[in-house]
């Protein structure tokens, strides 16, 4: 059994590139089965929830791979993030 708030504290990374995503804000239950559809991930950009970006991303349970001591590995692959990679002059 694992509790919402030791959840919270684990970093989320996509499998796809090695990118932190950020940690859990809030789940999506589905009432009707008492099962979890998906986790809702607040971006890194913020500081102390004011300044930067509000990023969130969506992820499916379906698309969580791995729950380990201090990350979770899921499936992701955000289009914006992935062109903007794309258009970056290498160094």
């Amino acid at each position: 059994m694992v509790r919402i708030s030791e959840f919270q504290v684990k970093d989320v990374v996509s499998i796809s590139d090695g990118r932190k995503l950020g940690n859990i804000g809030d789940i999506d239950i589905n009432l009707d089965t008492g099962k979890i559809d998906s986790i809702i991930v607040g971006g890194s950009g913020k500081v102390f929830g004011f300044f930067g970006k509000d990023e969130e991303f969506i992820i499916p349970w379906s698309n969580i791979v791995k729950i380990g001591a201090d990350v979770i590995l899921v499936r992701f692959r955000d289009q914006n993030y992935m062109q903007q990679q794309l258009q970056e002059p290498k160094q």
